[in-house]
């Protein structure tokens, strides 16, 4: 598999607790060099507490052949015009670097976090991406500028807004999926998704990827480059003691994206659309500390990948090779010994290949 992490290195998603590592900004450009050294294809910023575009620009700058990407950036709040900037701009920056990774965000976050109306999401994902590569298209090739949807009316661009060319113009778009919509959504215009944590490969191989042909079909769109770029759950440490509180931790976000009704088609999918009920009604209650004990440990062993560091690898490559092309994850490195341990990590994973998640996406699996 592709390898790549966000940073801090060893970040996991907290879900209902706080991050054990907060985010350095002065340590992006250290930690990036320190990537592209051991070997990493790629390093990722999902936007969550910072501008995932500054932190890109910074490891940008600092490295030379290591991949940058959003995973991801939040689509709505911002105008297909801005978003096509702010790639464009990495682009130039990173020299043929970047993928734009896109999420939609949910109802409640759309309308009462960023105060814009709502609509729904897939229709409204399409013609945004849409739209962002018809203003690129106008940017590299002087093609009039004529966005014409439901959603934008886009055709103004004058010389002193226009970038113009880029030596590397043909910049991958990704698209964050669960769900059925999305999915065909990414196979009609986007050259890769990024499962949520929760998609579990059976989810991924069965109910995603067909979505993701179908959309492909529909707009006469070859799969043979397309990405899956997962995030997985992981509980990982240097030995057992390390690991109790690294597996409570998964808990908690299992439960946490359970009780989001977004999600629910994952948990569907395997038999668990009761427990989901169960810890919706929990979250909205806010009574988050009862919740992880709703997980037991088949459900924690569905959902995560448990291990010490001699064997995480190993057991990720075995459950996400034949379905996911790039899979995030790292260890915390503090000394020269964690250096070379995640070097081994790397090199181990990567060893795997992607030839059968290749085999997996485009339907010809065995």
């Amino acid at each position: 598999m592709l390898l790549e992490t966000l940073l801090p290195l060893g970040k996991v998603d907290p879900g209902l607790r706080a991050p054990e590592m907060p985010l350095d900004l002065h340590s992006i450009a250290a930690d990036a060099r320190l990537l592209e050294e051991i070997g990493y294809d790629g390093f990722v910023v999902e936007e969550t507490k910072d501008d995932p575009f500054i932190l890109l620009a910074l490891a940008a700058q600092a490295t030379r052949t290591l991949k940058l990407g959003t995973s991801v950036a939040i689509a709505f709040p911002r105008s297909p015009t801005v978003i096509a900037m702010s790639a464009w701009t990495l682009q130039k920056l990173s020299r043929g670097r970047f993928t734009l990774g896109l999420g939609t965000q949910v109802k409640a976050h759309i309308e009462r976090r960023f105060g814009m109306p709502w609509t729904p999401a897939g229709p409204w994902m399409r013609e945004y991406v849409r739209a962002v590569r018809a203003v690129w298209d106008c940017w590299q090739n002087g093609t009039p500028l004529d966005v014409k949807g439901p959603h934008y009316n886009i055709n103004l661009m004058v010389p002193l807004f226009n970038p113009g060319p880029i030596e590397h113009p043909a910049i991958p778009i990704h698209v964050a999926a669960v769900n059925l919509v999305m999915c065909q959504v990414a196979g009609e215009v986007a050259e890769g998704i990024r499962p949520h944590p929760v998609c579990t490969p059976s989810y991924i191989e069965k109910i995603m990827l067909p979505a993701v042909r179908s959309g492909a079909v529909k707009a006469r769109r070859s799969l043979d480059r397309f990405q899956v770029c997962m995030k997985p759950l992981v509980a990982t440490a240097a030995n057992e003691a390390e690991l109790a509180p690294k597996v409570r931790d998964v808990r908690a976000r299992i439960a946490f994206y359970a009780s989001t009704p977004q999600y629910r088609a994952a948990f569907d999918h395997i038999g668990l659309g009761d427990l989901a009920d169960r810890l919706k009604l929990l979250s909205r209650a806010q009574r988050w500390e009862e919740m992880p004990q709703h997980i037991n440990d088949e459900v924690l062993h569905t959902f995560a990948t448990i291990a010490t560091y001699d064997t995480i690898g190993r057991k990720l490559c075995e459950r996400y090779g034949g379905v996911v092309t790039n899979c995030e994850f790292s260890i915390a490195v503090k000394n020269d010994a964690d250096r070379e341990r995640l070097r081994q990590l790397a090199s181990d994973m990567q060893s795997e290949g992607v030839a059968r998640a290749r085999r997996t996406i485009l339907g010809t699996a065995a």
